[in-house]
């Protein structure tokens, strides 16, 4: 704080010692350690309120950065809700018109249709079906077990 070496400072303990006067001298020493201590600490406390104010305002800033993202992504959020909630509602009417139309046209066309004879549907030939093995031989065969007997015809021509 202030520059004073050591021999500055014992001129000024002899002046005090000379103006004080050695009776009163160590009481002056206590209270000016006293007063001294007391504006080291009153230093520091201005130091650490600057110092903690300082972070406040940091921490403000950084608050407010924080909340604008909050709300930005919230406005964005907002945006692509109702967006979709838009769509979702125009695909929704669509469908309910077409919905709507193909109930309309379905009576009319069954009223329009002539009273002729049925129209044959057209044969195709197709490839003729695997027969299918019984969906429950199989685990009985894994697990060691008979097949059950068919049923039906094969088992009146046992009984006979």
């Amino acid at each position: 704080m202030f520059d004073i070496g050591f021999s500055e400072m014992i001129v000024i303990a002899v002046v005090a010692l000379v103006v004080i006067g050695p009776e009163r001298l160590p009481k002056v020493a206590r209270t000016l350690g006293h007063l001294f201590g007391r504006m080291q600490r009153y230093v520091n406390d201005v130091k650490s309120d600057i110092s903690r104010e300082m972070e406040l305002e940091e921490l403000r800033k950084l608050q407010a950065t924080v909340e604008d993202a909050a709300r930005a992504i919230e406005t964005s959020v907002t945006q692509e809700i109702s967006k979709t909630e838009s769509e979702l509602n125009k695909v929704a009417a669509e469908a309910s018109v077409s919905a709507e139309l193909q109930s309309i046209a379905a009576p009319a066309a069954v009223e329009s249709a002539p009273a002729a004879a049925p129209v044959a549907e057209p044969v195709v030939a197709t490839a003729a079906p695997e027969p299918a093995a019984p969906a429950v031989a199989a685990p009985q065969l894994e697990l060691g077990l008979e097949p059950p007997p068919p049923s039906g015809s094969s088992t009146a021509q046992k009984q006979s």
